[in-house]
């Protein structure tokens, strides 16, 4: 029987459905990191303070609410390609087309309209998320959702060394509009894969009336554990990766501010983090394809908990690039396997005949704290002063805790979804 579990383990590491969830998860990913890491570092070089790249986390609302639409997306096929792949192709040309956009303007000339087109980017990636994650549930039998999703988590966290190291790199050497052309044209992976891949799902089983496609998802959901269990795991979806989703909003204008230049983030940072997201992508997936998703929440909260503590080790110690180098491993391993194993147990939580509205619902509590993240942790770091205008007049004079203080909160804004695990993944229990 242990044999037959380790061929079953090899044929799945290098099954196609592996590759297809790669570059779904690559195609996802470097329109977030783009609005995270290149978006932040552009607005740090050209100036621009540290709240109000905070607060342009705001751009990440349409991950938030994409369930509003979803539905929609559920219920109209664009007349080429099919319900899915369709809908892939729209959003992967405007994305595009905004990214290379967006480095035509001025922060210090243009800040209203880039936030506006850092929403549009926002809007049409989410949009594709719902398609994507859709695709991936419908292509994955429940017993691949781990492995699947860990090779997805760990292509979608490569995606960022697009904007967040070859970026960064050529900002050194190129001009924004030529580096932001650059990172655009990465979505042609996304091109290419919509157009390779096949539509899986048959367009007579699309919903009938925007009605249906709307009602009967949330219906299912809550009417399949009860209203009780469906709430813990909103909860838990929400709490789950908070610590380090605040913990890194900012962590492209810390490195910097440690006194790390772009060449060293770009290069080093990012190259550290590939081989051990790699590695990581391969024991983790492997992990979760024996133990299952629930003791592999249980095991990756932990080191993902213990990794954001790295931050403030970092911040103490001051430039070194050894120590960079060991907590960026550390943080990229953890944080990318905690969100592997998330995503598993979101798509475990689905019902297939409704993957579109229902992965989009869930998916979108996980991006919740991602919208607010940056403000959270521009105010804790540096305060709040008189002329900060807005945060001002809504908060009053507060003072700045600094980075090392920051990462010590962040660890305690992890133990709320740790708890949460007794009850939505006990250990003795599978996942659904």
């Amino acid at each position: 029987m242990e044999k037959k579990k380790k061929l079953s383990l090899l044929r799945a590491l290098v099954d196609k459905k592996m590759l297809i969830c790669l570059l779904n998860g690559f195609t996802a990913g470097l329109p977030i990191y783009f609005l995270l890491q290149l978006i932040p570092a552009w607005l740090k070089a050209e100036n621009v303070d540290l709240k109000t790249i905070g607060f342009f986390g705001f751009v990440l609302v349409p991950y938030s609410f994409k369930y509003l639409w979803a539905p929609f997306v559920d219920r109209y096929v664009p007349p080429f390609l099919g319900r899915r792949r369709g809908w892939m192709l729209i959003t992967q040309i405007l994305i595009l087309a905004f990214m290379c956009y967006l480095g035509f303007l001025k922060p210090q000339v243009d800040i209203d309209l880039i936030l506006y087109v850092g929403l549009a980017i926002a809007f049409f990636s989410a949009t594709q998320d719902i398609v994507l994650d859709s695709y991936r549930r419908e292509l994955l039998p429940d017993e691949e959702l781990g492995l699947g999703n860990s090779y997805y988590a760990n292509a979608y966290r490569i995606a960022g060394f697009i904007p967040g190291g070859l970026g960064l790199i050529l900002a050194d050497y190129l001009s924004w509009p030529i580096v932001f052309s650059i990172v655009a044209s990465f979505m042609l992976v996304g091109v290419f894969h919509t157009l390779w891949i096949q539509e899986l799902v048959n367009e007579d089983e699309t919903p009938k009336t925007l009605k249906e496609a709307v009602v009967t998802p949330f219906i299912e959901f809550f009417k399949r554990g009860g209203t009780k269990h469906a709430l813990l795991i909103i909860f838990f979806i929400f709490f789950y990766k908070f610590g380090d989703t605040v913990a890194t909003a900012l962590i492209t204008p810390f490195y910097l501010d440690v006194g790390f230049s772009m060449t060293v983030i770009g290069g080093v940072v990012k190259a550290v983090a590939v081989w051990s997201m790699l590695i990581g992508g391969f024991i983790g997936g492997a992990i979760m394809f024996k133990l299952g998703i629930n003791k592999s929440l249980w095991f990756f909260g932990i080191v993902q908990l213990l990794s954001i503590l790295g931050f403030a080790l970092l911040n103490e110690v001051g430039t070194n690039t050894y120590v960079l180098g060991a907590v960026v491993a550390f943080e990229y391993l953890g944080v990318g396997l905690g969100s592997a194993a998330l995503m598993a147990f979101i798509a475990s939580n689905t019902n297939k005949s409704f993957t579109g509205t229902q992965l989009a619902l869930l998916s979108s509590i996980f991006a919740i704290p991602k919208s607010f993240a940056g403000v959270i942790a521009g105010v804790i770091i540096e305060g709040v002063k008189p002329n900060d205008e807005l945060f001002y007049d809504l908060l009053g004079a507060m003072p700045g805790l600094g980075y090392t203080k920051f990462f010590l909160i962040c660890t305690l804004l992890a133990l709320p979804g740790m708890i949460l695990l007794f009850w939505v993944a006990p250990l003795h229990k599978k996942a659904n």
